[in-house]
């Protein structure tokens, strides 16, 4: 299975979206902004969800072993 390296922007609004999709891999900081709970992760379809569906584009996935963008 692939592992993905998760990082979220300071473009974070704390929108929810990603909270609400998978909720078991991110978290809102004392800053106001999400943060994943886990640097890397397995390839999880939540995930890729939230990334994809947060307005401002701040979830950023690569591939944790060739460093590679993940698509979605």
């Amino acid at each position: 299975m692939t592992s993905w390296r998760v990082e979220v922007t300071p473009d974070c609004i704390a929108s929810g979206v990603c909270l609400a999709l998978a909720g078991d891999d991110f978290a809102l900081g004392d800053d106001g902004r999400t943060h994943p709970l886990r640097e890397v992760t397995e390839e999880r379809e939540a995930v890729l969800d939230a990334a994809a569906s947060c307005p401002m584009e701040a979830i950023l996935l690569t591939d944790a072993t060739t460093g590679e963008p993940v698509d979605f």
